[in-house]
């Protein structure tokens, strides 16, 4: 895969230059701002990016809005966020249109370097990839009239697992119940969430993100 890093931290990003090259990927270009990610995807068209949240000048959002930039100008490139943080707004934005080609790692929370490496892959090859926490975050809902709210327990968890880009079989790993049950709770919170008539992919994308807050 031709990828492009973009890391404000020099140890970090040199370490997962060294990581991927060792993989076998292309690194086309391993930058430390959002504005040269821009350029550098401009220059190169590569296949992913890896870009963190917060970096220069003002160290807050660069690289969100970055990788909206980047969906916008080049929907092929793939996205998968690196971050300390879950940046709620432009998250939302990134996930709302079509998570397809996206993903949103917590570096606190990625215990392997496969966990890490899989979910590139996932993410390259136009699947998702979310840390459960990064989910539960952008899922927490107060109104009274959230839809979810109608959903049992079992199949919220099951929505949560959907959000991590898992396949019904992997979810009924997870759970350790059968696939056939896996389904039953996918149809019933579709219907619960008025996602029944919806075809493709799309429904289990929307299925998470359209009811999102912003």
């Amino acid at each position: 895969m031709r990828v492009i890093l973009a890391e404000d931290s020099t140890l970090l990003r040199e370490g997962l230059v060294r990581l991927l090259a060792e993989e076998g990927h292309e690194v086309l270009a391993a930058v430390g701002d959002g504005d040269s990610l821009i350029e550098a995807v401009a220059a190169q068209e590569p296949d992913a990016v890896v870009v963190d949240v917060r970096m220069p000048p003002t160290h807050t959002d660069e690289g969100l809005r970055a990788a909206l930039e980047i969906r916008r100008r080049w929907p092929d490139v793939k996205v998968l966020v690196l971050s300390q943080y879950v940046e709620k707004r432009y998250a939302t934005e990134l996930m709302s249109a079509n998570v397809e080609g996206i993903g949103y790692l917590l570096k606190d929370r990625v215990a392997q370097v496969g966990d890490f490496l899989d979910a590139l892959e996932r993410v390259g090859a136009g699947g998702a990839a979310f840390d459960p926490e990064v989910v539960r975050q952008l899922l927490a809902r107060t109104s009274r009239a959230d839809p979810l709210s109608r959903l049992t327990t079992r199949e919220r968890e099951v929505l949560e697992l959907m959000a991590q880009g898992l396949t019904n079989a992997s979810i009924a790993q997870s759970l350790h119940v059968s696939q056939s049950a896996v389904e039953k709770h996918v149809n019933a919170l579709f219907d619960k969430l008025a996602l029944s008539h919806t075809t493709g992919y799309s429904r289990r994308v929307l299925a998470v993100l359209h009811y999102l807050g912003s």
